[in-house]
Parts: C-alpha cells; structure tokens; sequence
C-alpha cells in the first residue's frame, strides 16, 4: 500500500488504523454535525436560505422525528464508536452534514463557517484517532479562500479529505471560476467527496421524500454530468474524486451519454474521448442498497473503484454495510470494504487486533 499512499498523500505520513476482522473495514460516506457553524452563520444572516422549504408536511415531521432521534449520533462520536464495532467498521471518514455547506453566505462568513466545521471534526478525530479519519468542507463561493481553507485542512489539520457540494450556490462544478480549485485538490492529492444536499428543482419532489430518494442521486447525476462534459475531468486526470450513493443514475446509464458524444459536436467541445472513461477515472461509494446493483457497478466500474458507504448516521443508511458485500469474491470484498479508501486516505493497516 505505501506506492498508493505516496501517490494521494504525498508527504503526508500514513494514518495507523487497527484491522479488527479478515478485512479492513473503512466507511468513507460517515456524518457529521458541528452545531457552533450554523450557529455562527445565524449570528450573521438573520434568515438563511433553507434548500428543503418545500418538502412536504408530512415528510418534514418525519424529519423533525428523525432528527431528535439520531441528534447525540450526528452532533457527537462517542455513540458512533460502539455503533461502528456493532456493524463492524473498522473506520470512519467522517465528513460535515450536508446542511453545512454555507455557500450561499457572504465569502468571509462562509469562511469562518467552514473553518469552525473543520476544526470541530478535527477535534473529533483527535479524540479516536484510530477510529476516525476527517474531511472537511470549503468555502466554494471564493475559490482562492476555498484553496487556502483546503492547504489548511491538509497541512494544519491533518484532515483527508474536502466534501464539497453538487452545486455551489447554483453554479455548476465546471463553471471555469472554480477550476484553480480542482487543480489545487489535484496538486495535493487530497480526496474530493461529493455529497448532494437535495435537489435544485424539487418542487415536484415535494411529497413521499421524493427530494432525498431521487433528488440526491439526480443531483449527483447532473453534477457528474457537467464534470465529464465540461471537460474537468480532461483537464485534471489525477483528481480524486468520490462521488455519494453509487455516483447517482449515470453509472448504470452511461451508454446514452457515449452515444450522444458520438452523435453531437455540442458533446464534444471540451472532450476528446467517450464519456463513460472519464466516470471510469473515479471513484463511487456502494451506497445503492440493493445488491444486484451492487453487482452491476462491479462489473461496469470495476472493484478497485468502489468504497463501501453506509451515510451514517440517517433513516437512508445502509443497515448492513458490511454484511451487504457479502456475496461479492474475496478480492473485490477486500477492495471495496476498505483498501480503496485506505489508499485514497492515505491509511495504514498496521495492526490486527488480538480475539
């Protein structure tokens, strides 16, 4: 593992993690919650935007349950460590709630908002360092400050990884303000993992929760869409990018895009290759619940491509994330299970722990 661990760290001395079963076990899809940001973002803006105002009564309140149910999970890791040896998960990569974006706030309050995530996910990482491994978040609506937070996130904190959103405030990811960004993740070889936080236009996903069951992956889905066809993923071949809940619908639909790019100049403009290579060229988590599905991503993108993703702490968790891979080969279980993303995070299995 140490070629892989240069490559997506490079000087960054490797993560001791403790293996505890016949594999090791690493959650790269994990929550969670830092309540001082959105309380310094209330101190600021008196009514921030909330992108889930139009979901339905009914889905709100099942929400709002769901909430004060799983609050002492999303805003803390003390329960989460026992919930990891139940489902038997070596490590964690948490990452911010997706409600802590903070995009569409001023730069410099988005700014502060970020950094207080990251220092609280950093404290929490220091309080399990063999259990948790942190990514934190950017303030994307200025890049160059989104640039400096990610150096200090990587050099200062120790943290693996940046979350960053489908969108930033309803730019699309391909926009050319945001490219030094991508080239910057690219240069340090820090993970990009992109996580959704509903759908942009999900007035008629109002009902049945419609807004999280097809507005997450379409979100993804459009994303990835713009990173392929704008051409990021051209420009920026060693960029390391994880895209949330099985990378959304386009991996088990590549073949329209692939036809188009042959059909269409206007598929063509910033690409110089089939579309499906460059989905090929990431990474996605196995957060699609069904295993049938499970194997039509490993045999489409391959194993050394996935990461097992549960989205804990949530009600559209994974409840098995372990067991869920079962069926899969020796191999393709142990690459997915958790040395993909040791490599990505740049950890280091260097102890079993004794029966």
């Amino acid at each position: 593992m140490t070629d892989a661990i240069s490559r997506c760290g490079h000087e960054r001395e490797p993560i001791p993690v403790v293996q505890r079963g016949r594999h090791l076990v690493v959650d790269i899809h994990c929550h969670l919650n830092i309540a001082a940001a959105e309380t310094w973002v209330r101190s600021q803006i008196a009514d921030p935007p909330n992108p889930l105002a139009f979901m339905s009564p009914a889905s709100m309140a099942v929400n709002g349950r769901l909430f004060a149910e799983i609050g002492p999970k999303l805003n803390g890791v003390d329960i989460r460590i026992g919930d990891m040896d139940r489902l038997g998960i070596d490590v964690q990569a948490i990452s911010p709630s997706p409600g802590q974006y903070y995009y569409f706030a001023p730069p410099e309050v988005g700014r502060e908002a970020a950094r207080i995530v990251n220092d609280g996910i950093a404290q929490a990482v220091a309080s399990h360092p063999d259990r948790l491994v942190g990514m934190g978040t950017v303030p994307l609506q200025d890049p160059q400050m989104a640039i400096a937070e990610m150096r200090r996130c990587v050099t200062q904190l120790g943290l693996r990884g940046i979350e960053i959103s489908t969108n930033v405030d309803g730019r699309e990811l391909s926009d050319p303000r945001l490219r030094p960004f991508f080239a910057a993740a690219e240069e340090l070889g820090v993970l990009l993992f992109m996580h959704p936080l509903g759908f942009t236009h999900g007035q008629r996903l109002a009902d049945h929760y419609l807004d999280n069951i097809i507005g997450n992956p379409l979100e993804s889905t459009i994303a990835l869409s713009h990173l392929i066809f704008g051409g990021v993923l051209e420009d920026h071949p060693g960029l390391k990018l994880c895209v949330a809940h099985g990378g959304g619908y386009l991996p088990g639909y590549w073949g329209r895009m692939d036809h188009a790019w042959r059909a269409r100049d206007d598929c063509r403009q910033h690409i110089g290759r089939a579309p499906s290579s460059y989905l090929r060229q990431i990474w996605l988590d196995t957060l699609v619940f069904d295993q049938d599905e499970l194997d039509a991503l490993v045999r489409t993108h391959g194993a050394a491509r996935l990461c097992l993703g549960s989205d804990y702490p949530f009600d559209m968790a994974e409840p098995d994330p372990v067991g869920f891979h079962a069926r899969l080969d020796d191999d393709a279980r142990a690459r997915i299970l958790g040395l993909n993303a040791a490599e990505l995070l740049g950890l280091a299995a260097c102890t079993r722990a004794q029966p």
